[in-house]
């Protein structure tokens, strides 16, 4: 299985703060990063390989990397174009590193608890992280689950079908392949500028994707200052207490 890190946004409503440094790279204590501490849960459940897809002060991030104390291999793919395309014009350019592996896909603003990477990788079938404890987000990605199954992933799904979802996927070869080819449709269209689960939506009758319910365990999305704080605080008392 080979690891899926994307971090080429520009994560401009974090403010200041990814001026200096990419959003992955926010700090979650003193010493661990958002992006070292998703190295540690990757390096926990034995992954060895990581496709990490770069854009914003790309060359930090590779230097940051490589300074880490890890047995990962780390693959670097630059999207030239971060700033006028969404991650699924990344995920199309990382297309051939990818090919033929099982897929743990992570965005990189994600903090998790270790157990949820842990229920994610060792997942027999191709599954997301859910959380049917918490209320439905406003503005942040949904998932509906229709017999038991995920159909639709965006940030405009509602209803009683619907459930918080989290960006976090174990994607077994043969589906991550025909999500990739719906990707590759989606670009050679010149619909880049779309997050890559419109292309999910698609053809999702064609990819199996279960949900994987946390239950309260830490999984969440650092997007701004607000999320900053709140997330640090829980990851303080969940992951390091």
């Amino acid at each position: 299985m080979i690891a899926l890190l994307l971090n080429s946004g520009l994560g401009s409503r974090m403010g200041d703060e990814t001026k200096e440094h990419p959003k992955c790279m926010t700090k979650i204590t003193g010493q661990e990063t958002i992006i070292s501490w998703q190295v540690k849960c990757l390096e926990r459940i034995g992954v060895t390989e990581a496709v990490v897809t770069t854009g914003h002060l790309s060359a930090m991030l590779e230097d940051y990397l490589r300074s880490l104390d890890t047995p990962i291999r780390f693959h670097f793919v630059h999207n030239p174009r971060y700033r006028e395309t969404n991650y699924i014009y990344s995920m199309y350019l990382a297309r051939d590193v990818l090919a033929g592996h099982d897929v743990l896909s992570l965005h990189g603003d994600l903090v998790m608890h270790p157990e949820v990477l842990d229920k994610l990788a060792a997942s027999p079938v191709s599954a997301v992280t859910v959380d049917t404890t918490l209320p439905l987000p406003e503005k942040d990605f949904k998932g509906r689950i229709l017999d038991g199954r995920l159909t639709e992933v965006g940030v405009n799904v509602f209803g009683n079908d619907a459930v918080e979802l989290q960006p976090a996927y174990r994607f077994l070869a043969k589906d991550f392949a025909r999500w990739m080819q719906e990707i590759e449709r989606f670009v050679s269209e010149g619909n880049d500028r779309v997050y890559a689960e419109n292309a999910f939506n698609a053809a999702w009758t064609e990819i199996p994707v279960y949900p994987l319910d946390v239950q309260g365990l830490l999984c969440a999305e650092i997007d701004n200052q607000e999320d900053r704080a709140a997330v640090c605080a829980r990851f303080a008392n969940e992951v390091t207490a």
